[in-house]
């Protein structure tokens, strides 16, 4: 038979160096304790975005009802007939009517 001729092994390919680990940002900067305004103007700050937040809902309650129409609220009222009875009749077969006698008394 013939002999196959094997070609020389080839050296294994060099790794690269591992990566380097991130460089990781500075520490922040130390908060001020201070917030270097008086208490009126916090109060201030607070009343004005109040006033900004309440604005712009009425702005949006306004595009609202421009595009879907105006809101109308419709109460009714139900009379049934055990709430024309009078109040003071005790004797019906409520279950409650017993525990409203006590209450009452």
């Amino acid at each position: 038979g013939r002999s196959a001729s094997r070609p020389a092994p080839r050296p294994a390919p060099a790794r690269s160096p591992p990566p380097q680990p991130a460089q990781h940002a500075p520490p922040p900067a130390p908060a001020q304790s201070g917030s270097g305004g008086s208490l009126l103007g916090g109060i201030g700050s607070t009343i004005a975005q109040g006033m900004a937040f309440g604005t712009g809902s009425a702005v949006a309650h306004r595009a609202v009802d421009a595009v879907m129409g105006p809101r109308t609220i419709q109460h009714e009222t139900v009379v049934s007939e055990a709430a024309a009875a009078p109040a003071n009749s005790f004797t019906g077969s409520d279950a409650c009517s017993i525990h409203s006698k006590a209450f009452q008394d």
